[in-house]
């Protein structure tokens, strides 16, 4: 028994050993390939970190800087100079955009472009600003879909509005922002004649977020769409 014990220690001493001698002889045929291989991951990683450390970081700071002066201007709603910029330290939203489209702030100068469109009147590219922005904050992202629903809603197109109300409330799903949009889905659903699903949204809101600000008179809506529900 201790000798076919032995016998099988020896054999995988062997078959260790054999391929320990192919991994060296692998290694030494393909030394050069292996070198660059390595060499080549290292410029990659190299390349990597500086163009964030000195391209990317500096774009963003940059673009926060110019940002920054936009948004005191859509703050003091002076939508038009802060869309376009004063001429003069400011270039303006649409500018950030073209100039920082990679950056945190160039993303959301397109949400804040969107907004001034729309505050003044150009639905459609209010609506083309807002597309493309992209978030997943739970406040800002929301807010946004909503805004794309009222200008669904405003360009004649009261179905995809609905969809985008119900996509904003879903995604916030808190008392702030959820009733709203779902009271503004139950109304466009009015609109439509579709008063059981306006029902259906108003309930929601009773049931769900009770105690928003949008709950303390949501039966009336209730009440109203029932009536007409036949």
């Amino acid at each position: 028994m201790a000798n076919k014990e032995n016998k099988n220690t020896g054999n995988e001493l062997e078959n260790v050993s054999e391929l320990v001698s192919r991994s060296e002889k692998f290694i030494e045929k393909n030394r050069n390939n292996i070198i660059y291989g390595v060499l080549a991951l290292i410029l990659i990683v190299v390349g990597v970190l500086t163009y964030k450390h000195a391209y990317l970081q500096p774009r963003e700071r940059k673009a926060q800087v110019a940002l920054f002066k936009g948004e005191q201007y859509f703050a003091r709603d002076s939508f038009a100079l802060a869309l376009n910029g004063n001429k003069a330290d400011y270039i303006g939203f649409e500018a950030i955009i073209d100039q920082y489209g990679g950056t945190k702030a160039g993303n959301l100068a397109k949400a804040y472009a969107g907004i001034c469109y729309y505050r003044m009147g150009d639905t459609q590219k209010a609506l083309d600003a807002l597309k493309s922005f992209s978030a997943k904050d739970q406040m800002i992202s929301p807010a946004i879909t909503g805004l794309i629903g009222d200008c669904y809603v405003s360009l004649g197109d009261v179905k995809k509005g609905i969809e985008y109300f119900r996509q904003a409330a879903k995604q916030a799903d808190n008392n702030v922002i959820s009733p709203e949009y779902l009271k503004k889905a139950g109304r466009a659903y009015e609109s439509l004649g579709q008063y059981g699903d306006a029902v259906e949204m108003y309930t929601t809101i009773k049931n769900k977020y009770y105690t928003s600000m949008d709950a303390a008179d949501i039966d009336k809506y209730i009440i109203r769409a029932s009536a007409k529900n036949k």
